[in-house]
């Protein structure tokens, strides 16, 4: 692995002072560009009072993660932290699960080889929980099938497992979460504002409340939605193919559309009704903003896909046996409850716990979420190691 560290500063975390390293990496699949542009970077947090022992890594598909909130707030309670990005921050358009992996491995490796730490703990965090959860089911042999007309790379075989692994406000999977927030009532995916007011959400005469007969064909019908696109991905490659190209990209609308956003019978938790992450729910399903915006055809199968991708959260959870812990805020508008349960049962960990805290899905509000969460983090690894 070629590493250069460029900066190293400081930082004040709890009033204490904690170490602040960037890391950039090559990978055993993309070098430094041209313009000298690592694919792995990040920020490795740590005490400047202690030897460290224990480290966190944390990533997500396509969010910079390298100034994670938790991370200083690790660092102050004597442990390293690694905000790792992958070469596919700020780049979802063109995400592929493989190489993903192999540069999360970058992180894992340097925390092991340059920091030497005795111990890497897995953080899942948000949306990067299923991705994390991939790495470490991955690292412990590769199950995962190639996307459509490539090949997975030798390097997957040199992964090397964490120790622990997290989930904190974190969704099942990619294409679970992009399909229980799908708007199955797009009757045209090249027009956003194409509508069948049968299954429209936002349709007063609907709800909410919404009845069972309504919610079970609305959840069929985002599933449906969902094959309906892995259908196209694949005809589209094939006739692309037949005329000598390799792919292309194409927009995905409507993605602020799940039932539980404003009927709060529904999962019940202490979440605002008739809010996502995004503001107004029905103001943000119209817009040009939300998961998965933009795809190229094979991002669509590797990520998005219920039936194709290998970023669903099940297939790796149940492979993940380390001592894990599961934690969710209960007022976050995006992660439910359920969520957080359905991932606590699925980890094949004997050594498991499951915890809700006060808090949304940042852990901004109450004041305190942030340290409860490192506080209930410390207190476990403590327990464990």
């Amino acid at each position: 692995m070629s590493a250069k560290q460029t900066h190293r500063g400081t930082h004040k975390a709890n009033g204490k002072k904690v170490s602040v390293e960037f890391i950039a990496a090559e990978s055993p699949t993309a070098g430094q560009n041209g313009a000298g542009f690592h694919p792995c970077q990040g920020l490795y947090f740590s005490p400047t009072d202690r030897p460290v022992h224990t480290a966190f890594i944390a990533a997500h598909y396509n969010v910079d993660f390298s100034e994670h909130y938790l991370a200083p707030l690790m660092a102050s309670r004597g442990y390293g932290f690694l905000g790792w990005n992958t070469r596919f921050r700020g780049n979802e358009g063109f995400f592929l699960l493989e190489h993903a992996l192999i540069d999360l491995g970058v992180g894992v490796r340097w925390l092991r080889e340059t920091a030497g730490v005795d111990n890497v703990v897995i953080l899942g965090n948000s949306g990067g929980g299923s991705l994390m959860a991939a790495y470490q089911s991955q690292a412990k042999g590769v199950t995962m099938h190639t996307t459509p007309g490539l090949k997975l790379p030798t390097a997957l075989d040199d992964l090397d497992a964490a120790d622990f692994y997290i989930s904190l406000c974190a969704h099942q999977g990619r294409p679970e979460v992009l399909t229980d927030w799908f708007d199955p009532a797009i009757t045209d995916e090249t027009d956003p504002i194409s509508v069948d007011p049968n299954l429209d959400m936002y349709n007063p005469a609907n709800g909410p409340g919404y009845s069972a007969e309504f919610i079970q064909r609305y959840r069929q019908a985002q599933i449906a939605r969902n094959h309906r696109i892995t259908d196209w991905c694949h005809s589209e490659l094939s006739r692309l193919e037949s005329l000598g190209h390799r792919d292309r990209a194409f927009n995905l609308y409507r993605t602020w559309a799940d039932l539980r956003l404003l009927d709060g019978s529904l999962d019940p938790s202490n979440r605002i009704i008739g809010r996502c992450y995004a503001g107004d729910p029905k103001t943000a399903n119209y817009s040009p903003r939300g998961i998965g915006l933009t795809n190229t055809l094979r991002t669509w199968l590797s990520m998005w896909s219920l039936r194709d991708s290998w970023c669903r959260g099940a297939e790796h959870l149940g492979r993940i046996t380390e001592p894990a812990l599961v934690i969710q805020s209960d007022a976050d508008t995006g992660v439910f409850p359920s969520d957080a349960e359905a991932i606590f049962q699925q980890l094949a960990s004997s050594e498991k716990a499951l915890h809700m805290i006060s808090g949304d899905h940042y852990l901004q509000e109450p004041n305190d979420a942030r340290d409860v969460a490192a506080d209930l983090i410390q207190d476990w690894l403590q327990a464990q190691l």
